[in-house]
């Protein structure tokens, strides 16, 4: 009767330990590694319908571009542990001594080594490497991966005149049939990438020049509200809101981005 009672107690916490659960989205979205700060956001961000709507299964290869905080990287790589494999392409750690990157991006990138190594039990084969086009453009070998995510990265790309770059390489590491996610501040017409949005339409059309095919577009993290006409361009906005107090309430109210949704497929 013990051993019985001591089998179902382990069987029980097999059952509720992150590796054994997060296959499920609704466990990766409540899993005990998520900063409380970030699931806030949740209803800014709609994180489950974005991942449903890029179609991310839990045995995917999946490389998130430019991870920084960690947002996505806490659902995805959870979620991913028991029978995937979650791929951060993140900011260079240790860049060599000769290449002059800012403080802040050797931190966050080496904050999320860390916390992969830390929680390695929880995120089975998670891993990360430095992408820094041009000088490090690579996502891995050709053909090796099921979906690349970039999440609010492309007007950074496109100030460097690195966009281009990006596009092509998530297209060479993908599988055939693989998908290449894209969300991102949209601009209205005419606007500066250093405003921190971008065009939709010249969004598609890069992509398609790397030899995407567009498969659907999706208004899940579309913000009518957001006029776009700020004097901190996007960073305005939630949750970075630069102009502190000053009118703070007025941005608030705004709420996050107006933001492209963009499903992409390499044939």
């Amino acid at each position: 009767m013990k051993k019985r009672t001591l089998v179902s107690a382990l069987l029980a916490g097999m059952l509720l330990s992150p590796l054994a659960s997060a296959g499920d989205l609704d466990s990766a979205l409540n899993n005990e590694l998520r900063t409380p700060a970030n699931a806030e956001r949740d209803d800014s961000r709609h994180p489950k319908q974005t991942l449903h709507f890029f179609g991310v299964k839990p045995n995917h290869t999946v490389i998130e571009l430019w991870p920084g905080g960690r947002w996505y990287a806490e659902i995805l790589a959870p979620y991913l542990a028991k029978e995937g494999h979650y791929i951060g392409a993140n900011f260079d750690a240790n860049p060599p001594k000769d290449v002059k990157s800012p403080g802040y991006k050797i931190r966050l990138g080496k904050a999320l080594e860390e916390w992969i190594t830390t929680n390695k039990t929880q995120l089975g084969h998670a891993s990360s490497f430095p992408f820094e086009p041009p000088r490090l453009s690579s996502l891995g070998e050709d053909n090796s991966a099921d979906v690349v995510l970039t999440f609010r990265n492309l007007h950074n790309w496109a100030m460097q005149d690195q966009l281009q770059t990006v596009f092509d390489s998530a297209y060479s590491v993908l599988k055939p049939g693989g998908i290449f996610g894209v969300v991102e501040h949209r601009s209205n017409p005419g606007m500066d990438p250093k405003s921190g949005y971008m065009s939709q339409e010249q969004t598609i059309e890069m992509a398609r020049k790397a030899g995407f095919d567009l498969v659907a577009s999706s208004e899940i993290n579309a913000n009518p509200k957001d006029t776009k006409d700020y004097p901190k361009g996007v960073w305005t906005l939630p949750p970075r809101l630069a102009m502190g107090d000053q009118d703070k309430q007025k941005y608030v109210a705004i709420g996050e981005s107006d933001r492209m949704t963009l499903k992409f497929i390499k044939k």
